[in-house]
């Protein structure tokens, strides 16, 4: 018997975001250190490499060495680790607005997104704009860190002030949940160790909540999708590769291909190389199928009685991500997650035109029919890229059925 593919309920992907300077990956880094998760030799190296007496925990994350000349973030750094409760994969983002691309490029799979905001500041423009991209992404849970709070003398009124607007601000973006945690990534305080400093304070610190947050896949229990990703020939049999976007299969049931919109009845699963009962998100495995029809890469295997939408046409929120620049009429490729179509844009709702980084709202028509959800009801198969025909260059990241923050069916 084939043994199954975790569904990893241990494993939380996360991600930071922030303005400049409000110490995301000094976080990161007091994180890595105070959890153990640092090899001797990283800890030597970047010691080495700081200027100061102890180790510039910053360092463990900028690992471009642009980053550690200018002092910045630049790009999404990728860091992996693991606690007896938990394991992360974590995306410390870059805080300038010239690189929301990154944000939502280290977001878009998270499910929770860490907001640093400096308590001598407070509430600044970008702290909102990462709030309404978190919103956007449908990042399920977000975590408020108010740092440096060793600068303002560890006062609970200015805790108070600065998580009361905040909590304003996503209520209005509708995020379900925010947890506020006073830190001080510096000194360590509240980050993995409890503050003897803030004893005002009785919530969790910033990984006793990373290890005990829900992390249950909001679309394991949703109807099945199931894009063909390799059509694989053994003789007369074919099996259909490919991983689970969301929901589970079984052995038995009565399925749609789509877009043809053919219906049969799965007949056998291999995980593995082994048979098995039963496929579920996000597990990846192939499928046999009663009938022999037309299926190929890029097709979407679903449950008879549970059809995404299938069209020509794609209204959806968008974040471009290309230096040049996205209008109307343009040629694209559009990749849907194994599907990749030409299309071209139709409208751009405002501005008439997307710049790097610009977030708005776009009417797409696709050459051929796509089957997909809304972004809200799953982030896999709602969610597609814009590619340039002539060169293969990414363009833009899109979110079918969202509304992007500001336009004018955007809630006020």
């Amino acid at each position: 018997m084939a043994t199954a593919q975790p569904t990893e309920p241990d494993l939380l992907r996360w991600a930071t975001a922030g303005s400049v300077d409000d110490g995301k990956s000094t976080l990161v880094g007091r994180l890595l250190h105070d959890s153990k998760s640092v090899l001797a030799d990283q800890l030597e190296a970047v010691t080495r490499a700081s200027c100061g007496e102890g180790p510039d925990l910053a360092l463990l994350t900028d690992g471009l060495r642009a980053e550690r000349e200018q002092g910045i973030t630049i790009d999404v750094a990728y860091r992996y680790f693991a606690t007896p409760r938990r394991r992360f994969i974590l995306a410390d983002t870059p805080g300038h607005v010239q690189y929301t691309r990154n944000m939502v490029t280290g977001a878009s799979t998270a499910t929770l997104t860490v907001i640093l905001v400096d308590a001598r500041k407070g509430v600044v423009e970008q702290t909102r704009r990462h709030a309404a991209v978190a919103a956007l992404l449908r990042v399920p849970h977000v975590v408020l860190a108010v740092n440096k709070m060793d600068l303002v003398g560890y006062e609970q009124s200015v805790f108070r002030r600065i998580a009361e607007e905040f909590g304003r601000i996503v209520a209005q973006l509708g995020i379900p949940e925010v947890t506020a945690v006073p830190i001080s990534a510096l000194a360590g305080d509240n980050v993995v160790e409890k503050s003897t400093r803030m004893d005002w304070y009785e919530g969790p610190t910033v990984l006793t909540h990373l290890e005990n947050v829900p992390v249950a896949d909001d679309v394991a229990d949703g109807p099945a999708r199931f894009p063909v990703q390799y059509v694989i020939r053994s003789g007369d049999v074919r099996l259909y590769a490919g991983q689970v976007a969301a929901g589970a299969l079984r052995v038995g049931d009565r399925v749609t291909v789509l877009p043809s919109g053919r219906t049969t009845t799965v007949t056998g699963i291999d995980v593995l190389g082994a048979p098995a009962q039963l496929l579920r998100s996000p597990q990846s495995g192939a499928l046999r199928l009663a009938d022999d029809l037309d299926v190929s890469r890029g097709d979407l295997i679903v449950p008879a009685g549970a059809l995404p939408t299938v069209s020509r046409d794609v209204e959806a929120a968008v974040c471009h991500l290309h230096e040049r620049p996205l209008k109307p009429g343009d040629h694209v490729l559009l990749k849907h997650t194994s599907r990749t179509v030409r299309a071209v844009v139709r409208r751009i709702h405002g501005p008439g035109r997307l710049d790097l980084n610009e977030i708005g709202q776009v009417s797409l028509r696709t050459a051929e029919r796509l089957a997909f959800d809304r972004y809200e009801d799953s982030r896999r198969t709602g969610s597609f890229v814009l590619i340039d025909p002539a060169d293969g260059a990414t363009l833009t990241a899109g979110m079918v059925g969202a509304t992007a923050p500001g336009s004018p069916d955007a809630a006020a």
